[in-house]
């Protein structure tokens, strides 16, 4: 059995084969002779041995010689480009089997250098990160190729607004095995207004494999792996987002609304209040001194009082009350309507303006202290001016700026249904509904 050339190298002292060197993914072929130095026709069968066997094959794998004859046989080598396939010295062995005489079995061996290859694998997620001042990404690392290495990263920014941190920095792979970095990227400094800026930026992977005790450069491998770097982009958003801008600038327009507009005519209402607060208070009945107008002047009865020269109103249970002083063109003048209503009706109780007279009505206060529940009406001559469920409140007032008229001969009258009778102070529900309506304002002569 005589060995030959190998096809992708030379021969090796003391190996039975030349050595062989291989690229993973590519295909080498040697070849080995075959002779039959016997005295009888022999068969021999031809095995691959050791760590190359899986991904070597002898051709043919069965040779027949007749004494004194030959036959050169192909050792083909395909390893695969996978990290499995570590770079460096591999043993192969090819056995010989004779068919006639076993107990000859030769096993031929020899070496092959299996060459490195580099191959990395990157990603980044997510592609797209929304933040103020940072964002947070990962990447993950594969080593594909058959040597180890460390890996490095280089970011790439079109100028120098963003600030790039790796944890960690160089990791190391063994071939076949993976990792993952984290890269945090920062702004130089926040946007306060307006709307999102987009930082793209990229990341390229370097490595560099190991070799004993010298570390070799990417660029000085013969067939270096060629990788576009990768992209990804840093949404930075506003502190201060367009629509609360927009909520600012309304609240301002409503403060200077408020300083220009509401609060004079507030104060301007509260100053005239104050006034009408001064004002003389009607004389009580009774009080008045010899001379006095009683024009104003009051009955008591029971069921409620009626206003001097007033017909009594027309729930039969109301009354009217009236004082003055003068007043300019008028005197200050009020009147008081007390209504009771029994469960379940409707009353009315009114107050009638004198003749020849014009009363300008400024306030009116509206007592439920039973608490009872119900609707109350008030009108103004044929003018209404309010509905009020009594169980909404206990005392109520209204004022005015601008005096309401109501001519000779009209009324003020209030319209009570009484759905259920309150409870007053003495703890025991009422009977009836009990409503009083108080008019105050100027009563004045419409002839002279």
């Amino acid at each position: 059995m005589t060995p030959s050339a190998a096809s992708s190298g030379p021969g090796a002292p003391g190996l039975d084969i030349p050595a062989v060197t291989v690229a993973p993914g590519d295909i080498a072929t040697t070849s080995l002779t075959v002779r039959n130095d016997g005295d009888i026709v022999e068969a021999y069968r031809l095995e691959v041995v050791g760590d190359c066997a899986p991904w070597t094959t002898v051709e043919p794998t069965r040779v027949s010689l007749y004494p004194g004859t030959s036959e050169t046989v192909t050792i083909r080598l395909a390893p695969p480009r996978s990290p499995q396939i570590r770079a460096g010295e591999k043993p192969l062995g090819v056995r010989v089997l004779p068919t006639e005489h076993p107990e000859s079995v030769r096993v031929l061996e020899t070496t092959v250098q299996v060459e490195p290859f580099h191959e990395l694998q990157t990603e980044i997620a997510p592609r797209r990160r929304r933040g103020w001042l940072r964002g947070r990404y990962r990447l993950a690392v594969r080593n594909q190729g058959n040597t180890p290495v460390q890996v490095g990263f280089t970011p790439g920014q079109a100028g120098e607004e963003l600030g790039f941190a790796f944890t960690p920095a160089q990791p190391k792979l063994e071939p076949g095995e993976s990792a993952e970095a984290g890269l945090r990227v920062r702004t130089a400094k926040p946007v306060w207004f307006g709307a999102p800026v987009v930082w793209p930026f990229t990341v390229e992977t370097t490595e560099t494999a190991e070799t004993g005790d010298r570390k070799e450069e990417q660029s000085r491998w013969d067939d270096p792996a060629v990788r576009a770097p990768l992209d990804a982009e840093f949404v930075q958003i506003p502190i201060f987002p367009k629509w609360l801008l927009a909520l600012l600038a309304a609240l301002l327009a409503l403060l200077l609304a408020w300083f220009a507009l509401v609060r004079p005519v507030v104060r301007s209402a509260a100053k005239e209040a104050a006034n009408e607060a001064v004002q003389p208070r009607p004389t009580p009945p009774g009080e008045q001194g010899p001379g006095a107008d009683t024009s104003g002047g009051s009955d008591s009865r029971p069921g409620g009082g009626q206003a001097s020269g007033a017909p009594a109103g027309s729930g039969g249970d109301g009354g009217s009350t009236g004082a003055g002083t003068s007043a300019g063109g008028g005197r200050q003048s009020s009147a008081t309507i007390d209504l009771k209503t029994s469960s379940g009706e409707t009353r009315t109780g009114t107050y009638k303006v004198p003749k020849d007279s014009m009363f300008g009505i400024t306030d009116i206060v509206v007592a439920n202290f039973q608490g009872d529940e119900g609707v109350i009406t008030i009108t103004f001559g044929d003018r209404k001016i309010t509905t009020i469920a009594l169980e909404t409140f206990r005392n109520q007032d209204y004022h005015w700026v601008t005096p309401i008229k109501i001519p000779e001969n009209d009324t003020v009258t209030i319209d009570v249904t009484c759905a259920k009778p309150g409870t007053p102070a003495t703890g025991r529900q009422a009977q009836e509904c009990h409503e009083v309506l108080n008019v105050s304002g100027v009563l004045s002569r419409t002839t002279q």
